[in-house]
């Protein structure tokens, strides 16, 4: 039917006909030249040669790469990248304005850093010897170890959201683990008191061999002191402090369990005491910079992780038995947001060099859908980032005597990662969170497991067992 109008058409009306097929044809043609041009236009904007000289351009998943800095002195300082990479630039671009009698007329500008635009051979900079490093620029071309580790574990601002200010919250976690010995210590600074200081405390969680002993100190510290100086922090009488590529923890704590109880039984009031210095090695390409979730009503989580894996040393204390640490590894984090209504799941193992870390948060319900949050995995090698996936699956199976997981089934896939840990829970220690800025109505479970990881990341196959740690909340 369509074929017989089209030639009815043709053969009363033959030149409008033509004319019409003409056009069409040429609109095809032109709109083909333009996608055409188009793409040609965007891989030259992308060029490294455009983007001020190199061979390699890293942008970030939405252009801009936020934590630049950190990239180019973890990951590609690590020794997987440090004997591959000649020299790396940072640029930036923006727009400026300039202003001239009367006019405004606004300019697209790209920053850098002299120097390192020199060696990369950079046409536009390549004569003008005015064009010096800054002391500014310094941080970049020789980034102290010491000065990197404070940026990325730097305290933040009480956001200004008065419904959630009492759940605002920021900590230090470090955990690690020294043949029987694992220790889990937290430095933690809460929200604003009416006095004007900010409530702070210190709990250390030891397990010596399945005796599980606990130890804490409350406080008050300065807000201002906090944000100036953190992550060098003292809370009572310990403190954590930065030294290099090194965080010299010490602390002196007061117990409030009995040194002998077993892994899960319950607290009973007792008088020991606590002291010790733990000393845990940063290691470059063993990082995970900051990333944050932001929600409805000015809720936000956010999490970084300067040591996945490093080296442990120093002694504890406890009344009259000394515990070396020596020859251990450890891991620290740091966490801030809003916590009241949050829960998470989290787990952490290390292998011969191996540290893979998974999570995820769960959101206040006023805040954000959590089934629309993913979580994530994350395994890093001895020379560096492995693979990645943000398609993670995290099942328990629930011990009802227990009321607590018996076993955790964790899997991510993503094109560099494919994994699945299998996590026998051997013990766990029960906190309710009823009060406080982390109040969720949950008891928060510290769980210690054995990991049995098998799959690939990157291109290596990976297949092994190892203790681990992991968290989760449990319904009251």
């Amino acid at each position: 039917m369509i074929a017989r109008l089209a030639v009815r058409s043709l053969l009363m009306h033959p030149v409008r006909t033509a004319v019409l097929a003409g056009g069409f044809g040429l609109g095809v043609a032109v709109m083909a030249n333009l996608l055409g041009v188009a793409g040609v236009v965007l891989e030259q904007s992308q060029s490294p040669a455009l983007a001020g000289g190199g061979d390699v351009v890293l942008t970030g998943a939405t252009g801009r790469l936020t934590s630049a800095r950190y990239l180019l002195w973890g990951a590609l300082g690590a020794p997987s990248f440090a004997d591959r990479v000649a020299v790396a630039s940072p640029t930036r671009r923006a727009n400026v304005y300039l202003v001239q009698d009367g006019v405004t007329t606004r300019l697209r500008a790209r920053a850098g850093i002299p120097s390192l635009e020199r060696a990369l051979n950079d046409p536009e900079t390549a004569g003008s010897n005015a064009w010096v490093d800054t002391p500014a620029d310094k941080a970049w071309v020789s980034p102290d170890p010491g000065e990197v580790l404070r940026s990325l574990d730097r305290f933040h601002p009480i956001p200004d959201v008065p419904a959630r200010a009492g759940s605002w919250t920021e900590w230090l976690y470090f955990n690690g683990q020294a043949g029987p010995t694992r220790f889990y210590l937290t430095f933690l600074v809460g929200p604003l008191r009416e006095n004007g200081r900010r409530v702070a405390g210190v709990r250390l969680q030891l397990d010596r061999a399945g005796r599980v002993s606990t130890y804490g100190e409350a406080a008050e510290v300065d807000p201002g002191d906090v944000l100036a100086t953190a992550p060098d922090l003292t809370i009572g009488r310990s403190h954590v402090r930065v030294e290099g590529e090194r965080y010299v923890v010490s602390f002196d704590l007061q117990g409030d369990v009995r040194n002998d109880r077993p892994a899960g039984a319950r607290r009973r009031p007792g008088g020991s005491q606590a002291i010790g210095e733990i000393v845990l090695a940063a290691r470059r390409g063993h990082t995970l910079p900051p990333l944050s979730i932001a929600g409805a009503r000015g809720w936000v989580s956010g999490y970084v992780v300067p040591v996945m894996s490093g080296m442990v040393d120093g002694t504890i204390r406890v009344d009259d038995e000394v515990v070396s640490l020596a020859g251990g590894t450890g891991y620290h984090d740091h966490n801030w947001g809003f916590w009241e209504g949050v829960s998470w799941q989290w787990g952490q193992v290390q292998h011969e060099g191996l540290s893979i870390l998974f999570g995820r948060v769960f959101p206040p319900e006023d805040a954000a859908d959590a089934s629309r949050i993913p979580g994530f995995m994350v395994v890093l090698g001895p020379d560096g980032p492995l693979g990645q996936a943000t398609r993670v699956t995290i099942e328990e199976t629930i011990d009802a005597a227990l009321d607590r997981p018996s076993r955790i089934v964790v899997r991510g896939n993503s094109p560099s990662l494919e994994l699945r840990m299998d996590i026998d829970v051997e013990s766990g220690v029960r906190t309710p969170m009823t009060g406080g800025p982390l109040a969720s109505g949950l008891d928060f479970l510290q769980l210690r497991g054995r990991y049995r990881v098998s799959g690939t990341a990157g291109d290596r196959p990976l297949d092994f067992v190892a203790d681990g740690a992991a968290e989760t909340f449990r319904g009251r």
